[in-house]
């Protein structure tokens, strides 16, 4: 398949089927087997590649059908943690907890890379993978330490684990690999000065300096306010507080939320002074946290608002975040998904051709 001339690619989930979260339930009440869990995991992510696929999309994913949530996939089966670590609170008043660490080592339960070979099986498309950052993983750290396990200790094992995920999938054909940075925004929430977010870029940016100039075109950082329930955990903070620091990242490709901005021209303004040459900037065009379907008018005038920013040959289109990064997230409807993402392929596709690229 051509390439299009504007690149366009989701963030990540796509709601699970009813199917699947009934087999889910039943499986977590000892009401199904492995088998008929896999079952039902192997019908949702064929029929989300198909209709990924069907939607036009040049580059697919996939769906993130069998990860509990975008966050947490590498802790499962972990024996060495606690349910009570930090909580994150959204606007509308509901709360998710990260659970906390309670010994070492730590290591992952499972790789990103599982994914992607299991969605390679069914795709002819170029298949993206999104992973969670170090960032993130670290505030699995109790804030009173641990006594056999110092947080450097920690530091260390979380970044070579962090490295391998995103190898792991860059040698297992990625067309390119998705950091989930969601805490960015938040970080400038939990301390306004700014010193938790220079932490986390940090400690992002020592395990993306393990990879070749090569190898950093084909990572991307994705961030959005959050995105769970239709309500966010930091849409608050002023953008623009966060996105200096944000592109201070060493990747190639950044993925930023913007269709829910309610002043996109600023932020566009902001990015524009920040991108190097080289980099590629997908823009939100479709918000999966409101209900409406964009059409492919609208998210062809939000490509055309960012191209009096951006130049054409740095510049994408993307939806803001994933529509169910936690799998119980029933907010949006799978049919309300896949028909924003294929107004956004259309819309994109109609953007290119007034550009004249």
């Amino acid at each position: 398949m051509a390439l299009m001339p504007i690149p366009t690619e989701q963030i990540g989930s796509i709601p699970r089927p009813a199917e699947l979260l009934n087999a889910m339930r039943a499986h977590a009440a000892g009401q199904f087997s492995d088998e008929q869990l896999q079952a039902a995991q192997d019908g949702a992510l064929r029929d989300t590649i198909s209709r990924l696929e069907a939607s036009g999309s040049p580059v697919i994913s996939d769906g993130e059908q069998t990860k509990p949530s975008f966050a947490t996939y590498p802790l499962a089966g972990l024996k060495n943690l606690a349910p009570d670590g930090v909580v994150i609170p959204f606007a509308d008043g509901h709360t998710r907890q990260l659970p906390k660490l309670t010994a070492g080592p730590f290591r992952y339960g499972m790789r990103a890379s599982g994914f992607l070979k299991a969605a390679k099986k069914y795709a002819h498309r170029p298949v993206k993978q999104a992973v969670i950052s170090a960032s993130a993983l670290s505030l699995l750290y109790p804030s009173n330490g641990l006594r056999d396990y110092p947080q450097d200790i920690f530091i260390r094992d979380l970044k070579d684990e962090a490295e391998r995920d995103i190898r792991e999938c860059l040698q297992a054909g990625a067309a390119c690999v998705q950091i989930d940075f969601t805490e960015g925004r938040l970080s400038l929430k939990l301390d306004p000065s700014g010193g938790l977010l220079d932490s986390f870029i940090r400690l992002n940016n020592s395990v993306l300096e393990r990879f070749y100039p090569e190898e950093r075109k084909q990572i991307g950082v994705h961030t959005c306010p959050g995105g769970d329930r239709d309500s966010t955990h930091s849409a608050d903070v002023d953008y623009t507080k966060l996105l200096p620091a944000l592109f201070r990242l060493k990747v190639g490709r950044f993925y930023i939320q913007l269709a829910s901005e309610p002043d996109r021209a600023r932020v566009l303004e902001c990015v524009r002074t920040l991108l190097n040459p080289g980099q590629i900037l997908f823009v939100g065009v479709t918000d999966p946290m409101n209900p409406r379907v964009e059409t492919s008018e609208m998210v062809r005038d939000r490509v055309l608002e960012a191209a009096k920013f951006i130049p054409l040959d740095s510049l994408g289109a993307t939806d803001d975040c994933g529509f169910s990064p936690f799998a119980d997230d029933t907010s949006t409807s799978r049919e309300t998904a896949f028909a924003k993402i294929k107004n956004r392929v259309e819309g994109t596709a109609m953007a290119a051709q007034v550009l004249g690229v």
